[in-house]
C-alpha cells in the first residue's frame, strides 16, 4: 500500500443570498455530492452583488481539491 497520492483541483462558484459562509457551505456540499474524495478547498475570490445600495447575494469562487482514485 502506497502513501503517495495524486490530487486534482477544480474551480467552482457558489452563490447565496444569506452570507459568504452559506455560499461556501453550499459549494462544498455540492462538490462533495459530485466528486469523490474531496479533501479541501481554497477560497480564491469573494464578491457581493448589490441592488439599490443593498447586498443581494454573496459569491465565492472555490478551488476544490479531490484525491484521485488509485
Amino acid at each position: 500500500m502506497s502513501s503517495t497520492s495524486v490530487a486534482r483541483v477544480t474551480t467552482i462558484t457558489a452563490r447565496s443570498p444569506e452570507s459568504f459562509e452559506a455560499a461556501l457551505t453550499e459549494g462544498i456540499a455540492r462538490a462533495h455530492a459530485t466528486l469523490r474524495n474531496v479533501s479541501g478547498a481554497w477560497v480564491k475570490d469573494q464578491k457581493v452583488e448589490c441592488d439599490d445600495g443593498a447586498i443581494t447575494s454573496f459569491q465565492v469562487v472555490l478551488e476544490v481539491t479531490f484525491v484521485l482514485d488509485d
